[in-house]
This record gives C-alpha cells, structure tokens and sequence, in this order.
C-alpha cells in the first residue's frame, strides 16, 4: 500500500518539514537484491521470499509526509516497524532503500560528518529509556549536549536552565537523577532534547515505562509543551488511546508496512480493514470525533458559538440540558458551520452499534 493516504487529514496550508519517500530497512547479507519497484504490489509474497532467503524485512515501502507544527504518530503492535522506521528517519539505523527529506536536503545522501551535525542541531530525540546520565545533576544533563557542541559553561547552563524550568523541575537542578521520580526523570530527557532548540523532534515510546497517572500527567506536559513550542514531531507509541489524544494525525503500522493514514477521526470513521477496527473498538467516537468532523456548511447566529477542534464529548451534556445546535467558529470567531443535535446523535448511534458488534 504504497503511499496510502499520505496526504489523507494532512493540513496542506503548512509546508512539509519532513518526507518519507519507498523507505525500506531489510536485514540480511544482500537485502538490496529483495527491494520491489513501487508500487508494493503483493506484501505477503515479497515477505515469503524474503523469509525464505532468511532475511528480515522490518519497513516496507513506507512513504508519508510531516507537516511543519505537526504532532505525526507512527503506531503499531511490538515488531510492526514503528520504532524501526523512526530510527531510519534520523539515520540512528541505515535504511536498505528510499529517500527521507529533511526541509529538501536528502538525509540518505548527506556524508556521516553531516549526519552528526544535523543530529546535533535540527533534531531531538526522547526514549523509553531516559538514558541520563546518573553521575550528572539536573542541570548538567540538560546541558551535556551543549556541551557536545562546544557552548561555553555560562551559556549553556542558562540555556539548560531555561529548559528545566519549561519542564516544571525549577529547584531540583542540582538533583541526582535516582533523586527523581520517573515522570520527573523523563521531563529531564524530554528537557535535554529541547536544549539545542531541535527543528524535529522525535519521540519512541517516552511514556510507556511510566505508571498510567503519571503517564497521563506527561502527555499533558507534552501537549502543553508543543502548544508552547509548535514542533514539527514524529511520535512512536503503541496505545491507540495515547495516539487519539495526541495526534494531529496517524499511521498504523502492520509487519513493517503502513496500513492507514488519516486524523484520529478518519481512522475512527473509516478504518480501512479489519485490523485498524479491532485498534480503534475500545476508543468511544465522542472523544475523537470534533465538532468541524461533523458540521454543516452555513453560519447560524443563533446557536451557540463552540471552537471547531470541541470533541463531541464536551457537546453530548449541552444537548441533554436542551440545546438544539451549535454554531461552529474558526480561531477569529468567524462562523464557519454548525453541528446539528441530529449529526451528534447519529456518531452516538454508530459508537453504540459498532461496540455492540465488538
């Protein structure tokens, strides 16, 4: 499924910051002999020669694009490709094939000595792994890549000191990292990958490790922090829950091919096959579903004004307290549309329906 719905939910007013174009990453002696022309034509078939070639193909063909300001989130089940594919984007892992474009400039072209500079400056990067250094403070974790790039002391411990309090750890610099709880660790991470002021950042998994209060605690520091910041970010995460409520949009990923593309609420509408639907059964429409997902074109002043962005969710107890409609604004207040009690009714009547069919 080469390039499934690349474009599908993207905002194409904002330029494109990032570019995945036929990327593959096959293991084995010879893996350049097993990339097929695109189109992927049959999946199954390529991967059974490669198989029985004993090699391993972790990405097939996988094309989107990330628009700049964008929250992109790659997601999948343990061994989908998710967390290979990110690794390619930055060059941590050599793609077999393909092209990743970073503002035009083709990162499977650029020389090793340039890679180490674009890494330095342009991108951020956060783990599961937290990986800070446990002799280091608070302070000088956040400051080591700095340090890396030959910022003298004062420079980069103001800088760092910045970023410590943008993450909500001010007072705890001179913290050890066993001092600090794992949220608190992780804020560090998350910290020290903003030092540098990254144009992408990339996040596999930062959360999972976490207890889920404290889980939910960090993707409200992170969706804080990029209405902040505005960072174009490619997110890797397993939970279908983590991903709807992060994502401006979504690939889902299935033994290293993308299945779909599209908003948290073109997947949750229009799954495209069988294995996207058991992801998304659990999730309940009104949470995912906005207010524009479901408008009718034409203002009406008489109804209450609500933000386009308003999950239907916040809308179902209005209705119940009598409200006959409501009146759709873009971020000037300019009427835009309006969402019907009818229109709302109906995603609660397809939520009930398809988890009856669950």
């Amino acid at each position: 499924m080469t390039g499934l719905g690349v474009a599908s939910g993207a905002d194409v007013r904002r330029p494109i910051k990032l570019s995945c174009r036929d990327v593959w990453k096959i293991y084995g002696p010879h893996p350049s002999g097993f990339v097929a022309p695109a189109p992927l034509a049959d999946a199954a078939a390529l991967r059974a020669r490669i198989t029985a070639a004993r090699h391993v193909a972790a990405v097939m063909d996988v094309s989107f694009d990330v628009h700049e300001g964008e929250i992109f989130v790659i997601m999948g089940l343990s061994g989908s490709g998710k967390s290979t594919i990110v690794r390619c984007l930055s060059r941590l892992v050599e793609p077999t094939s393909g092209h990743v474009l970073l503002d035009g400039e083709d990162l499977l072209a650029a020389s090793p000595r340039r890679m180490i500079e674009i890494r330095r400056r342009a991108m951020g990067m956060v783990f599961q792994n937290f990986g800070l250094l446990p002799h280091l403070s608070v302070l000088d974790n956040v400051a080591f890549p700095l340090a890396i790039q030959g910022q003298k002391p004062a420079q980069r411990l103001a800088r760092a000191r910045e970023m410590v309090e943008l993450v909500g750890l001010a007072g705890r610099e001179d913290s050890l990292p066993h001092q600090l709880s794992g949220g608190q660790q992780q804020r560090v991470g998350i910290a020290r990958s903003l030092a540098a002021g990254p144009e992408l950042w990339f996040l596999d998994e930062p959360f999972s490790a976490l207890d889920p209060l404290i889980r939910r605690q960090m993707q409200d520091e992170f969706l804080r922090l990029q209405r902040l910041l505005n960072k174009t970010i490619v997110f890797i995460t397993h939970d279908i829950g983590e991903a709807f409520r992060l994502a401006d949009r979504i690939a889902i990923m299935r033994d290293g091919v993308v299945i779909q593309i599209g908003t948290p609420s073109q997947i949750a509408l229009d799954p495209a096959d069988d294995y996207v639907a058991a992801f998304t059964e659990d999730v309940p429409l009104v949470r995912v579903i906005h207010a524009s997902d479901v408008m009718t074109p034409g203002d009406d002043e008489l109804l209450e004004p609500i933000a386009a962005g308003t999950a239907l969710e916040a809308l179902v107890p209005l209705l119940a307290a009598g409200s006959r409609g409501f009146r759709v604004v873009d971020a000037q207040g300019e009427g835009i549309g309006h969402v019907t009690a009818a229109a709302i009714l109906d995603v609660l009547a397809r939520d009930r329906a398809r988890r009856r069919a669950a």
